[in-house]
């Protein structure tokens, strides 16, 4: 395949900055398409943002503005609806976290993906960032010793501020989401587990609404078991005081262990009582080395960064701690 030319769908807040700008930075890649319900705001964004054409319909989309592949960044609930079309236009789709709202819908999209020639990638972007990987290198070569647990917090006050918040918060409602603000935060700290750790073994957890404030839940406990004997446990809480919150994940070794923020830029690490502290600048557009590695693949020219397949049992592990059946 030659250029990637591109079409967003869903040109909201996560496009501004994080990944819409990286669509055209990237040799080979072309943003030539928005589309936005809302047709004020989509003819807005393409005028910022230096973009020829923008559309009200995603189909119209797909049909007219000769895109080979979208990226769809709309909430949760039309996500497996677009990918379908996509799919069956030809398209190759890069899809943004979580991929459904369940694991359910996801199983369908990956039987899309089994039936049509295009190509499917999910936007667990954290994959890619620097820091992470550094991370990933810190465990592989057993910088701490042998992983022994993992202890994962995620406490946020009932506005976080890891999240832009709008009037008609869309995070909150369930049918749009698939839950509440673990739905739209966990999948950046369970992919990582999976991506460290690999193929999980048992995973079990709870979810309640303390607060009773919004119709979806605000507390979520789980614990995952990996095939290599790693034990994980998560705790997000979306209720407590401002001065509480907290973004921390400890890895735990048999020499010492790695903390570090899933929403900062820093990693440390303690050995044999020895402080080691590496400070990160993120790219300027977070999603920019992922979207490097996704048109590498559409164009035949590497591996698949994040399968559908991958992201079943990311979506497995949420609907376990969620209670859905």
């Amino acid at each position: 395949m030659s250029d990637i030319n591109w079409g967003i769908i869903g040109c909201g807040n996560v496009t501004e900055l994080k990944s819409g700008p990286a669509f055209k930075k990237i040799t080979g890649s072309n943003l030539i398409a928005v589309m936005r319900r809302d047709a004020a705001k989509a003819a807005d964004y393409a005028q910022r943002h230096l973009v020829s054409q923008w559309y009200t319909d995603a189909g119209k989309l797909m049909d007219e503005a000769g895109v080979n592949a979208v990226y769809i960044a709309t909430p949760p609930s039309s996500h497996l609806e677009y990918a379908l079309a996509a799919l069956k236009k030809g398209l190759n789709v890069y899809v943004e976290k979580p991929v459904t709202r369940n694991a359910a819908e996801a199983r369908a999209m990956a039987e899309a993906v089994k039936q049509e020639c295009s190509k499917l990638t999910v936007a667990h972007y954290r994959r890619a960032v620097p820091m992470f990987l550094a991370v990933k290198d810190l465990i592989d070569t057993k910088k701490v010793g042998d992983i022994r647990t993992v202890q994962i917090r995620m406490w946020q006050s009932r506005k976080p501020e890891l999240i832009a918040q709008t009037e008609n918060n869309w995070r909150l409602q369930p049918e749009l989401s698939g839950g509440g603000y673990f739905h739209d935060l966990a999948p950046h700290q369970l992919d990582l587990m999976l991506y460290y750790f690999g193929e999980p073994e048992k995973y079990h957890g709870f979810s309640l609404n303390q607060s009773a404030s919004t119709p979806a839940d605000d507390h979520v406990c789980g614990q995952i078991l990996f095939k290599n004997k790693v034990v994980v446990n998560g705790s997000w809480c979306f209720n407590v005081a401002e001065s509480l919150t907290t973004d921390t994940c400890e890895i735990i070794g048999t020499k010492g262990k790695i903390t570090f923020p899933f929403f900062g830029n820093y990693v440390s690490w303690t050995t044999d009582g020895e402080d080691e502290t590496i400070t990160f600048q993120h790219p300027q557009h977070i999603q920019q080395p992922m979207i490097e590695k996704i048109v590498a693949y559409f164009k035949g020219e590497g591996p698949n960064p994040c399968s559908i397949e991958e992201a079943i049992v990311l979506m497995d592990i949420m609907d376990a701690f969620t209670g859905v059946k």
